[in-house]
């Protein structure tokens, strides 16, 4: 790659870096990383300095170290940038594509809360991610000390081979053969042409409560703010993350995470008809298929909720928005019925998802694919829910709205939301139903309080994914949807989070 700096050009380089006294200080562990793994993939524009102070600077200065450099003229956008790729290069998303590789997971929900907070503030989402990408480099280092090392060139298909390598690669789950293959598409093919392909495989599979497709979206977005020159490692990076299974290669096994996939696959190759996507749905056709929907949420197997969401969109002509506003209404219900680790991922992977069905230029075969196993996944959730303790009996479409007490507003609603999440959903609904602007007034307040007291990559993830279905669902669906979602954000009386009062010291 072009922009490269070695480590003693870098730690000779006083614009970089005015005096480096850490490095004596680190862990000797880093040291003996670096001599069994002497090569690291590099990157490009001359971000290696900035990757390599985020990596090597220790937690307890790190946000100080940053804050001087931001000072200096460094930009958000290198920042954004830099923070990513320090995540790819060294966060593995093995075992899991979860626990610390939320680290990589949660930076562009980060973002998206940023940009949507006040100016002051806008720092302090990026500020929590350097602050956690600490703690899980820390714990990956425990570990073992994987990063990532530049790509076998001998494994890098041609450019007229790249796309149909990497189908081939991701269907028979060979690891080394899709790493290469991953390096070619960021070399030679259109990022929509890229897309499409992770996407695709992102979602095959019921594997990490939703990680994968959360992964292939955040990912990709982060890459149209940062610029695709950065692509190579992370689509690396992405194709080991979506190739994670359980031992046993599942292209010569029938496991049950695959099944919801083979069978859509399957109905999709005989199905020659493509999407309503034109289609208009009357008030009473979309309340109609909503209660279905939920219904069959309920009570059905994903097989049930796949079979209605089909004959819906093929033989009842349904327009997709009202099946995606369904299935929203139904993520949230399941959050209200045991709100917990996995429901929230119901509707942070339905937020991936509909990000995906949005940008897919492929319209019969991808967009469906994509909304089909969105809503084979879903009753998959609510069973995994099952193991972590009963559900509650909760209705989304019983939700009842009452006034607060004092009718202030989203002051308190949040003030109550800490003591009774119930009431804090129905005092939200009575808001939202009598004031006009009552979504963003009430999206503005959680955000507040996101940045005060965010203090789990799951805060920033779940409110940037339910704030921006929000936007996008019809009147009458939406409120009722956000009023659901503060099952799992924060109330006034959470703990603050440390991050905040350092993060403003250092910027002060």
């Amino acid at each position: 790659m072009t922009g490269d700096i070695d480590r003693r050009d870098f730690l000779a380089s006083s614009a970089v870096v005015p005096a480096l006294p850490f490095l004596g200080q680190l862990p000797a562990v880093a040291a003996q990383e670096a001599q069994v793994q002497p090569q690291l993939v590099r990157f490009e524009d001359g971000l290696e300095p900035l990757v390599r102070l985020i990596e090597e600077t220790p937690a307890e200065r790190l946000l100080e170290e940053v804050a001087g450099r931001i000072k200096k003229g460094m930009s958000y956008r290198q920042l954004l940038a830099a923070l990513f790729l320090a995540g790819v290069r060294n966060i593995p998303p093995r075992p899991n594509v979860g626990f610390k590789f939320h680290a990589v997971l949660v930076i562009y929900s980060a973002h998206q809360a940023a940009l949507a907070g006040p100016d002051r503030d806008r720092w302090l989402p990026l500020f929590w991610c350097l602050d956690y990408f600490k703690r899980a480099q820390g714990q990956a280092i425990r570990e073992g000390g994987w990063r990532m090392k530049p790509v076998a060139e001998g494994r890098v298909p041609a450019a007229e081979q790249a796309q149909a390598a990497f189908r081939e690669a991701m269907t028979r789950w060979d690891e080394e053969a899709a790493d290469g293959a991953a390096a070619a598409l960021a070399r030679h093919v259109p990022v929509h042409e890229a897309f499409e392909l992770f996407a695709h495989f992102a979602a095959r599979d019921f594997r990490d409560i939703g990680h994968k497709i959360i992964y292939v979206a955040n990912a990709f977005r982060t890459l149209e703010v940062i610029g695709h020159q950065h692509a190579e490692p992370i689509y690396r990076s992405l194709a080991f993350a979506l190739l994670r299974h359980e031992g046993k290669n599942p292209a010569q096994q029938d496991l049950p995470a695959d099944r919801p996939g083979r069978r859509t696959q399957e109905a999709l190759q005989k199905q020659k008809v493509s999407l309503a996507e034109g289609a208009q749905a009357s008030p009473a056709e979309g309340a109609a298929v909503r209660q279905e929907v939920l219904e069959a949420l309920r009570q059905g197997s994903d097989a049930d909720l796949f079979a209605l969401v089909w004959d819906a969109l093929f033989q009842r002509r349904v327009a997709p928005a009202v099946l995606w506003e369904a299935l929203h209404l139904g993520a949230a219900e399941l959050l209200m019925r045991q709100p917990g680790i996995v429901s929230l991922h119901t509707l942070t992977s339905l937020n991936a998802f509909h990000y995906a069905f949005r940008t897919s230029h492929d319209r019969w075969n991808n967009r469906a694919w994509l909304l089909l196993q969105a809503a084979s996944f879903l009753p998959l959730f609510r069973e995994a829910m099952k193991n972590r303790g009963p559900l509650g009996e909760a209705r989304i479409d019983a939700l009842a709205p009452v006034e607060a007490p004092s009718a202030s507003g989203p002051e308190a609603i949040f003030a109550t939301l800490s003591r009774d999440k119930l009431r804090a959903a129905r005092q939200a609904l009575a808001f939202l139903q009598n004031n006009p602007t009552g979504i963003r007034d009430l999206s503005d307040e959680a955000r507040r309080w996101i940045f005060l007291k965010g203090n789990d990559a799951h805060d920033y993830k779940f409110s940037s994914a339910v704030l921006e279905d929000t936007e996008l669902m019809s009147p009458g669906v939406r409120e009722r949807f956000l009023a659901a979602s503060l099952f799992w954000l924060k109330g006034a009386d959470a703990a603050d989070s440390p991050v905040v009062r350092r993060t403003r010291a250092a910027l002060g």
